[in-house]
């Protein structure tokens, strides 16, 4: 919970109806109008500001609410700048690359479902965004789906369900670093903790693909040929690229902090990078700054390794984190979430029923705004105290704010995720949605562990 104290004491009537109209601003904004968050966010900021001023509570606390509220997400904002570095310098040593090129050797003609679930899982893992993912080889898999002639939904439902599994599981993703940021855990404890819930998720979902593969005899494989031969010819594709993901095992698992893992890893490869590939100085600043830019020829290729990240590339996050934040922090100024929240505390007496209803929230936030930032931002603004009381760890909640809130929203067809990949597979959310088997799992399996005390940590 944000060290916050509420300087107003609201009714549940206005709670209740400041909440609805952020809550119908946001969704109007994304669902209706197409805008991306910060705007909607910023105009609810006002909307509280008015609130506060009209209750005649001064500008300076409220403005005091607002700056506490950015200021406890800063190591966030730091771990993303760090992170936007070791994808840049990543992509330049070679390191993913060399993994994208390893995940197409895997495809063959038999378990074609299973297959493109794993390797859009490692594809997904390695660059750390399901979207990327998806718009570059989840379209060719489906492509090849429909060369094939086998089902569209259920080849769009691997490439989903694989896209965010590696989404959830990288150090590289925005949302896996947001979640352990947002309530203080380590990225990388984060991550292992997230396995009780994802790897038993992940391979039911790879049986149940295995399953419904048919026995392809012939198929066109060209495409894939094509481009693993345009990634061989960036000079990127060697086994010693592979090092810096050594480097960042090996930190792991001695337990280095964070920011201090991602730093050296990424050192490692801007050293690889210089096996293969001379880099000028103003070159290499620049990549890390901007991003790098796949120049093989081929379209779907050069558009997944051409990643806007960087540092540059954060700034979309990070201004989204700080006036989500920011609005958190007027919302527990003005007492709003601790009102909501003391309607409810009697029902948050067992560590069930708290994991169960911060699910449901970050469920509920998905599908009422279609944004998966803010179903976890919120999510664990509100329930960190609520985890406290029943002695669980903080690793626990943002373990269900990614089990329940990153891996729903692409089945959400208004949803930020929902409308992309819809349009770039042309596959209609709700016919995707039954066979996106690893979405569908994660929040089913968080919520029983908790209700069977499995696999969570206590204070």
């Amino acid at each position: 919970m944000f060290p916050i104290k509420a300087i107003h004491t609201p009714t549940v009537k206005a709670s209740v109806i400041l909440t609805v109209l952020i809550v119908a601003m946001i969704s109007a904004s994304i669902i209706v109008f197409d805008s991306v968050p910060h705007v909607p966010i910023l105009f609810a900021i006002l909307l509280l500001f008015g609130y506060g001023l009209w209750k005649k509570i001064s500008y300076k606390e409220l403005e005091r609410g607002l700056v506490e509220g950015a200021s406890s997400g800063m190591s966030a904002v730091f771990l993303f700048f760090f992170i936007g570095v070791l994808v840049s310098s990543w992509m330049m040593g070679g390191t993913i690359p060399t993994l994208i090129y390893a995940g197409l050797q895997i495809i063959t003609p038999t378990f074609f479902y299973a297959i493109v679930f794993i390797v859009t899982a490692i594809i997904g893992l390695s660059v750390g965004s399901s979207l990327t993912t998806v718009a570059t080889i989840g379209v060719a898999f489906i492509s090849m789906a429909h060369i094939l002639e086998l089902s569209l939904p259920i080849a769009a439902g691997a490439i989903v369900s694989g896209a965010f599994f590696g989404d959830k599981m990288s150090p590289l993703s925005d949302t896996t670093n947001l979640a352990s940021s947002i309530v203080g855990v380590d990225l990388f404890e984060h991550i292992r903790n997230m396995g009780w819930t994802t790897f038993p998720a992940f391979f039911i979902s790879l049986i149940l693909f295995g399953v419904l593969s048919p026995n392809v005899t012939s198929s066109d494989f060209s495409t894939i040929e094509k481009y693993s031969d345009a990634l061989i010819g960036t000079n990127l594709i060697h086994w010693y690229t592979l090092v810096p993901v050594a480097v960042l095992i090996i930190l792991t698992f001695v337990k280095v902090p964070a920011i201090l893992t991602l730093a050296v890893s990424a050192l490692s490869a801007i050293i690889v990078a210089y096996i293969h590939t001379f880099y000028g100085a103003s070159e290499v600043l620049s990549i890390l700054f901007s991003g790098y830019e796949g120049s093989t020829g081929v379209a779907v290729v050069d558009e997944l390794l051409s990643r806007s990240d960087g540092m540059e590339g954060m700034m979309f996050t990070i201004s989204l984190v700080l006036l989500a934040l920011s609005m958190g922090g007027m919302l527990f100024t003005l007492g709003i979430v601790q009102c909501l929240l003391a309607k409810i505390e009697s029902a948050l007496r067992k560590v069930s029923s708290v994991i169960l209803t911060s699910a449901l929230t970050a469920i509920g936030i998905n599908v009422l705004i279609g944004e998966q930032y803010l179903s976890i931002l919120l999510t664990g603004q509100a329930f960190q105290s609520s985890y406290e009381k029943v002695g669980l760890a903080n690793k626990n909640l943002s373990r269900v704010m990614e089990d329940a809130g990153t891996v729903i929203n692409p089945l959400v067809p208004w949803s930020v995720a929902g409308i992309f990949i819809t349009t770039v597979l042309d596959v209609p959310t709700i016919a995707y949605l039954p066979f996106a088997f690893f979405c569908l799992l994660s929040p089913i399996l968080t919520v029983l562990f908790g209700y069977l005390g499995k696999t969570l940590t206590r204070i």
